[in-house]
């Protein structure tokens, strides 16, 4: 085995700060949703995936995988939701095993309602906090972290050509 490649100074004032920054802004953006509109994260997140679509209906498997949940944690999740009237759950036409999950008008209302302070505390908590060369670099950066994790950075093998990609 390899010996570990420690973080040196710098490395690690970045890890443990990005680290710091993530809880706090993630509490305080999930505190302020809440004390304003009403909704968990979870369910601003359903909401507004749900919202940003042209019927407003996803399945109950793409939408876990948009939040990175399991399908029985967010179905558990919806349910709660649908007790609420945020969100229905429909038959899948094209498959009689899957379930689609539609927004309701009162989900449609409670999103548009919470999305105005929602952005307005993003901006007061990070972006107005950054010049905009450090927007483009957070974007940039945020990005490439992005694509290597979910293997968008890797290179497809096309029909043809020889290699896995991997």
């Amino acid at each position: 085995m390899d010996a570990p490649r420690w973080l040196a100074g710098r490395e690690e004032r970045a890890w443990r700060g990005y680290r710091r920054m993530r809880r706090l802004l993630d509490l305080e953006l999930a505190r302020e949703l809440m004390q304003d509109a009403g909704l968990s994260e979870p369910d601003y997140d359903v909401l507004s995936d749900l919202s940003e679509t042209p019927d407003q209906r996803l399945r109950l498997s793409e939408l876990a995988d948009r939040m990175l949940w399991s399908r029985s944690r967010l179905s558990h999740h919806l349910t709660r939701m649908q007790q609420r009237g945020l969100v229905t759950r429909e038959e899948c036409t094209s498959d009689g095993r899957g379930s689609v999950i539609a927004l309701t008008p009162a989900g449609r209302q409670a999103i548009e309602a919470a999305a105005p302070g929602h952005v307005a505390a993003v901006r007061r908590h990070l972006i107005d906090l950054l010049t905009p060369e450090e927007v483009e670099a957070l974007g940039a950066l945020t990005h490439r972290v992005v694509d290597h994790l979910t293997g968008a950075d890797r290179p497809r093998s096309t029909p043809g050509t020889a290699g896995s990609g991997a």
